[in-house]
């Protein structure tokens, strides 16, 4: 969406930024969060603060008032990511695939965005970008609306239900992995203790490393699921006792997004990511959600396909970026023909090897 100069705010706004450690300061961002409709996950301060905490990266927080009267009037949350392999970025939200502008009116996200750039250049930053949130329409942004897709339907109203809402093909798929769970071959577990977190890892780090990309630190899981508490958790599919597929997912709204996920390759064998994500959904509507949010994907690749196949329809993701002249934005696309050869490698590396080095590079990401 981009700032839309109809909504009837005219008066000016300034923007401060807010300390991360005053907690004072703080109250209005959960005020305004809470109150605003469009305010997703990665707007809340157990986002943001997870974020800093696991990887280092600092957070800045901006918050526009109404010059006249103080009432917040937008926010937006970021963080400033270093990386002597992916350089510097003023980044809204540090990894996260949503976020960005969260404001009432065009003046006070055109403010927040001024505000951002600003940073950005007294930080050395040559790059910044939005994800998700209200589009600035200033020539100095360049938008993308075409390389990402998000995935996102109702929940059906029961388990019976929501298995006949997928496609036939895919229906089977997921009868054939409920078989195998009829028989005690598979089994799921639900939970965020140490041991679903240890379970959580080893599959994520494997599935990453089989794809070719470098895993995120452990400590940054850790750090999402002690922040959010009961707004997050862990599914993970075992196969005699073994865990084959596992996902963290976070509760927002009455939405489950399974974020973090992934399948070691046994898992396809055996249909446990199929397994995986159809618990999930009657798992989240045991838990009082309405709405399963499927995440992106990049538009044509494998993932995007997958998601169609379960019914979902993608839809158009809105991102940001704005670069210093005579600078190239940043390159962290997986895709870019200059990473090519490194992810054929990187699959080659022993889990052991990938899982030290990995977090070092991944951090850099953001």
């Amino acid at each position: 969406m981009a700032f839309d100069h109809s909504l009837n705010a005219t008066s000016p706004c300034s923007v401060e930024t807010v300390r991360a450690d005053d907690a004072k300061a703080r109250e209005p961002w959960v005020d305004y969060v809470n109150r605003h409709d469009a305010a997703t996950a990665f707007h809340r301060l157990e986002w943001i603060d997870a974020i800093s905490e696991a990887t280092g990266h600092e957070s800045v927080l901006l918050i526009a008032r109404d010059t006249a009267g103080a009432a917040v009037r937008g926010i937006l949350p970021c963080h400033l990511i270093h990386s002597s392999l992916f350089g510097r970025a003023l980044v809204s939200c540090g990894f996260a695939v949503d976020g960005g502008v969260l404001a009432d009116d065009a003046i006070a996200g055109e403010a927040l965005t001024d505000a951002m750039w600003q940073i950005a250049e007294q930080r050395s930053c040559p790059t910044v970008e939005l994800r998700g949130g209200m589009m600035p329409v200033q020539p100095e942004w360049h938008c993308n609306s075409e390389s990402y897709l998000g995935f996102a339907r109702d929940l059906a109203a029961d388990d019976e239900a929501e298995l006949l809402a997928i496609p036939r093909k895919q229906r089977a798929e997921v009868r054939k992995a409920l078989k195998l769970q009829e028989t005690g071959d598979l089994s799921v577990e639900t939970g965020s203790s140490e041991r679903d977190r240890d379970w959580h890892y080893r599959v994520y780090s494997e599935s990453v490393r089989n794809l070719g990309t470098p895993v995120f630190p452990r400590a940054l899981f850790s750090w999402v699921l002690d922040h959010f508490g009961e707004d997050a958790d862990i599914l993970t599919v075992l196969h005699q006792g073994e865990p084959v597929a596992s996902v963290l997912s976070l509760y927002h709204r009455g939405t489950v997004m399974p974020y973090w996920g992934g399948g070691v390759w046994q898992a396809r064998q055996l249909r446990a990511n199929d397994l995986m994500y159809y618990a999930l959904m009657n798992h989240a509507r045991e838990r009082g959600c309405s709405r399963f949010d499927f995440g992106r994907s990049k538009t044509g690749t494998g993932a995007a396909a997958f998601k169609k196949n379960w019914g979902f329809e993608g839809q158009p993701l809105h991102y940001a970026t704005r670069t210093a002249d005579g600078a190239a934005p940043r390159d962290v696309n997986p895709l870019s023909p200059k990473y090519q050869a490194r992810i054929g490698l990187w699959q080659k590396l022993p889990l052991s090897v990938a899982n030290r080095l990995g977090p070092l590079i991944a951090k850099g990401l953001g």
